[in-house]
């Protein structure tokens, strides 16, 4: 057991290499500011930009996670399968369309769907 509890922090592979890029993207900025780089603070900027873009990529193609606990069984390298549904409560899903907070994945738009295109039942 952690000092988190049961709660698993993200521990995944878009968890980590964003904050690697993250990091990276921090020292240069840093480095730049010390330096009275312009050129290097907008490259620093840069990089912490993409480190955020390139989780979130990662997340909705199956190496993110949603909050709460991990499931039994589940490591921190294993892909996440119903990544495509949207993860329940995710601000990231949501925001790619994904999960019961969008409009894509909300139950008010499936019956509309189902209207529009009528199945026909045969004997």
């Amino acid at each position: 057991m952690s000092a988190h509890g049961d709660h698993d922090m993200g521990h995944t592979v878009a968890g980590w290499t964003g904050t690697a890029m993250a990091t990276v993207g921090t020292t240069i900025l840093g480095v730049a500011l010390a330096a009275g780089s312009p050129v290097g603070l907008w490259s620093g900027g840069a990089v912490v930009v993409l480190a955020a873009l390139t989780t979130w990529l990662l997340h909705l193609a199956g190496w993110g996670k949603a909050g709460g606990p991990r499931p039994f069984g589940h490591g921190w390298r294993t892909r996440d399968t119903a990544a495509r549904r949207g993860h329940p409560g995710c601000l990231g899903c949501r925001l790619a369309g994904r999960g019961a907070g969008s409009a894509a994945g909300s139950a008010a738009a499936v019956p509309a769907r189902a209207e529009a295109a009528p199945v026909k039942q045969t004997v």
